[in-house]
């Protein structure tokens, strides 16, 4: 909400008649977020890191994947920081979170988004998610239907019609119960381009394989079930994504569900694009802003 302050403009006395000019009111932009770390509070009190870069509406809230952090997307934070108002988080039990929630429900992760965007105020948001941060981008939204005005998935929310083959996904998930390092540096390492720098697929490896294995097991278990027809069709606003040629995207089924839906597929990239090639990826997501912002 603007504030105003009173202006008290001061007449200067001409000769002996002089009279003061009239009392007037002028408009004041409201103070800039600070700038840097903080943290909110989650729902039931975890502790949710964010940071805050630049200024300007609207604003753009990154969301990382699972196991991962938000310095996935520093490439982001400096190429948008100049034009818009950059958040990024740490969703609960990843990064500089809170780790010691009693239990893991993958919703909770949405209202992490929550605390945040409204602990900052923001009035105009884009959330932006990768990975299993499109279908917490998608909670966000359902929960804030008066601050968000798009969500912008990345390499994720391919096709809500897919369904797994039985035994299929308890299968993929035992693999990270019975050894979640070796599991999680297959799973990480094979989702890369074909020439990408290993110096590259060995961060992401290191963040992603370093993480709490009974976490890490939890959240994925849930997601293999997490319907993404109903969460596309609880929200009425743009859902984009940007997508690698990985996976198949299935824009038309997806659009039975959200007739917003849209996708951009690139080639030559892989799962985590927006750090594979991130001049590229902010091009696109550059349009896809404007686009949201300016709709019609």
């Amino acid at each position: 909400m603007k504030s105003f302050v009173l202006v008290l403009a001061l007449g200067i006395l001409v000769g002996c008649g002089g009279a003061p000019e009239p009392v007037v009111e002028a408009p004041q932009a409201p103070p800039a977020l600070v700038p840097g770390p903080g943290m909110a509070t989650a729902p039931d009190g975890l502790s949710i890191a964010y940071t805050v870069a630049g200024s300007g509406s609207p604003a753009l809230v990154f969301v990382h994947g699972w196991m991962c952090d938000q310095t996935f997307w520093s490439e982001q934070v400096e190429a948008f920081a100049p034009s818009n108002t950059v958040v990024t988080i740490d969703l609960g039990g990843h990064g500089l979170s809170g780790m010691d929630r009693d239990e893991w429900p993958l919703l909770s992760l949405g209202a992490d988004i929550v605390a945040v965007v409204e602990k900052l105020d923001l009035e105009e948001v884009i959330v932006i998610g990768h990975s299993m941060g499109g279908p917490m981008a998608l909670e966000a939204a359902r929960l804030m239907p008066d601050r968000v005005i798009g969500v912008v998935g990345v390499d994720t929310l391919q096709d809500a019609d897919f369904k797994y083959e039985p035994g299929q996904a308890e299968a993929f998930v035992e693999a990270f119960t019975q050894d979640f390092v070796a599991a999680c540096t297959q799973f990480s390492t094979s989702m890369f381009a074909e020439g990408v720098d290993p110096a590259l697929v060995e961060r992401v490896r290191t963040d992603m394989c370093d993480g709490n294995p009974e976490i890490g097991v939890t959240l994925m278990s849930q997601y293999s079930q997490y319907d993404l027809g109903a969460a596309l069709a609880a929200v009425t606003i743009p859902v984009k994504c940007i997508n690698a040629d990985l996976w198949a995207t299935n824009i038309e089924a997806n659009r039975t569900y959200n007739e917003t839906f849209d996708a951009v597929i690139v080639e030559g990239v892989g799962h985590f694009l927006m750090m594979e090639d991130p001049e590229g990826f902010n091009a696109i997501l550059k349009t896809m802003v404007a686009e949201i912002s300016t709709p019609g």
